[in-house]
């Protein structure tokens, strides 16, 4: 049995313009454009009457896969439209006991010197349409791509990970205090 009418749709809210262009999802706002690859080839999206929609294809059989994935292509909209209209934000805590580290940004790179007493520094790169701001202990990750801006976060926190030494001990490095998307931003 083929299901020709399930699909699902989202509202594009005023002030975003989304289009879409064979499988890729192209959605611009106040903050920029974001871009998303959603290739599968039993859907086909389109944009009508200022809502998205994700359809299943003619002649396809409906599965629960098809249900799931079609979920979670709507989460990622979700996700690009809110981040379109307000910026994901991420905030990391400095924790230095030991050694007093000294955190900079310059380009598109974070730089850690003095981790651990170490002489070489520590550098992380960002992830593209991601801004990066350090005030006094507090490291902001801000941009509109919510998956940018917590794999950036993650990639600061990683770059300060402790082996070879007791956690409970050595408290230094920098953590994760508030992630993208969280209610209190």
């Amino acid at each position: 049995m083929t299901d020709t009418n399930y699909f699902l749709d989202i509202d594009v809210p005023n002030g975003v313009q989304a289009a879409v262009d064979k499988f890729k999802i192209i959605i611009k706002g106040k903050n920029g454009e974001l871009t998303r690859n959603a290739a599968n080839p039993r859907f086909e999206f389109s944009v009508e009457d200022n809502k998205v929609f994700i359809r299943l294809k003619k002649g396809v059989k409906f599965s629960a896969r098809d249900k799931m994935m079609m979920n979670t292509n709507m989460a990622h909209l979700k996700n690009m439209l809110k981040g379109i209209q307000v910026m994901y934000k991420a905030k990391l805590k400095i924790c230095s006991g030991h050694f007093p580290m000294q955190v900079t940004v310059q380009d598109n790179m974070l730089q850690i010197k003095n981790f651990l007493g170490e002489k070489v520094p520590r550098k992380t790169r960002f992830m593209d349409g991601v801004k990066v701001v350090v005030q006094g202990d507090i490291i902001l990750v801000e941009g509109a791509d919510k998956e940018n801006v917590g794999q950036t976060a993650a990639m600061i926190e990683q770059s300060t990970r402790i082996t070879n030494r007791d956690r409970r001990i050595f408290q230094d490095g920098v953590y994760i205090i508030s992630k993208p998307g969280d209610e209190e931003q």
